[in-house]
């Protein structure tokens, strides 16, 4: 199966500039079982209903004893649904149960230590979710984390793969409506609608670069070109969205090819990586990937560089490598307790510089950006950068 290693004409990391998603929580989170049974083991507070319905997730309860948690999920709708238990950010994936058929109940059983969850009900499989914050109190007999290293890898891979699909999911909603708007001739919409979008993307691109004839097709930028080369996808439509002087607009028949394209091609990846094998090494390489585009070519805003919407791709790639580190963190620990440290501290030294740029729900315009706070974003990334270089063969030697 591809791994995350850049096939040879994929685009070369480092000539985009990233993304300003969610702020990082930072949560004590070890999962140490996630199944999905027909008859769950008892829990110290019992089972926490779930009900699912088309427009609703209604939870039993908002606040649990830490340990041992049963979600028994039953589905109300008329629609197939997901159940998924979240990290405060809303990004980390700690277990999921999906398709569930209307009427059909099933279970999540985790271990979760004190700290903010989120949970998650998925009508019909797309989009976020119907969210709601769940407080995980401390019980004082949670069961430790279990010391078994292979299980603590296999559990990594397994979140980050329900990740992955989730953001998948995620980016081919997102890109069906901006592919709607940008055929319509609503730019508006589209221009919205554009780098929240991207997000997903970037999150993921380390598996969506490993299949070698998608990322040139939805990621290509105009400088990446070779000659001959069919010009498609998000940076395409980003030049007739955002256009420069002396820019010849794109016609609609034009605009509604590039739209369908985008689409064909985004349903192509997601179902890609449904099949998509992956190990602990893919994880720490495909971190230290992400903070590689950030640092050896992000910072000069050649991704954007229409839209100047640089800072969000860059939170998005730092929110994609911190989530696989985060998979990764209760093995890590056994190993090398020092490095998981020294990751937690710097990951959130660029966090909080991150979020200096925030304005609400977006983001400051990349070329409004003084050189010295580029500069201070550099130096953060490449301060995270050597710790996370080493963070493949300390969970796997």
């Amino acid at each position: 199966m591809p791994g995350f290693t850049l096939p040879k004409n994929a685009r070369v990391p480092g000539t985009k500039i990233a993304s300003l998603a969610a702020a990082v929580v930072a949560v004590p989170l070890i999962l140490t079982g996630c199944t999905d049974n027909t008859k769950a083991p008892d829990t110290a507070g019992g089972a926490i209903d779930v009900v699912s319905s088309n427009s609703e997730c209604k939870v039993s309860a908002t606040s649990v004893p830490s340990g041992n948690l049963t979600f028994s999920v039953k589905n109300e709708g008329t629609e197939v649904t997901e159940f998924y238990l979240l990290a405060a950010d809303g990004l980390r994936i700690l277990g999921e149960v999906e398709n569930i058929g209307p009427g059909l109940s099933r279970n999540l059983v985790v271990t979760a230590p004190a700290g903010t969850y989120t949970t998650a009900c998925k009508p019909g499989m797309e989009g976020d979710g119907i969210r709601a914050a769940l407080e995980v109190t401390p019980s004082g007999n949670q069961r430790p984390a279990d010391a078994d290293f292979q299980h603590l890898l296999d559990t990594a891979t397994t979140q980050y793969a329900s990740y992955v699909k989730d953001q998948g999911e995620q980016l081919l909603t997102g890109t069906e409506q901006f592919a709607a708007a940008f055929a319509a001739g609503d730019a508006a919409t589209a221009r919205g609608l554009y780098a929240a979008t991207r997000q997903h993307w970037e999150r993921i691109e380390p598996v969506a670069e490993s299949f070698g004839d998608l990322d040139p097709q939805l990621d290509a930028r105009e400088a990446d070109l070779e000659p001959g080369q069919e010009w498609t996808g998000w940076h395409r439509a980003e030049k007739d969205l955002f256009p420069p002087a002396g820019y010849t607009a794109l016609t609609a028949a034009e605009r509604s090819a590039i739209a369908d394209r985008m689409v064909a091609d985004t349903k192509d990846l997601v179902e890609r990586t449904r099949t998509l094998e992956i190990s602990a090494d893919m994880l720490g390489n495909g971190a230290k990937e992400l903070l590689d585009e950030v640092a050896t070519g992000k910072a000069t805003g050649e991704e954007e560089i229409w839209s100047h919407t640089d800072l969000w791709d860059f939170q998005a790639n730092v929110d994609g490598a911190r989530i696989a580190f985060e998979n990764l963190k209760p093995a890590l620990q056994q190993k090398d307790a020092a490095l998981a440290a020294s990751l937690d501290e710097k990951f959130a030294a660029l966090q909080a510089e991150l979020a200096t740029h925030a304005q609400g729900a977006a983001f400051t315009s990349y070329d409004k950006l003084t050189p010295e706070q580029v500069q201070r974003l550099a130096s953060l990334v490449d301060a995270l950068g050597e710790p996370l270089s080493r963070l493949t063969a300390a969970v796997v030697l």
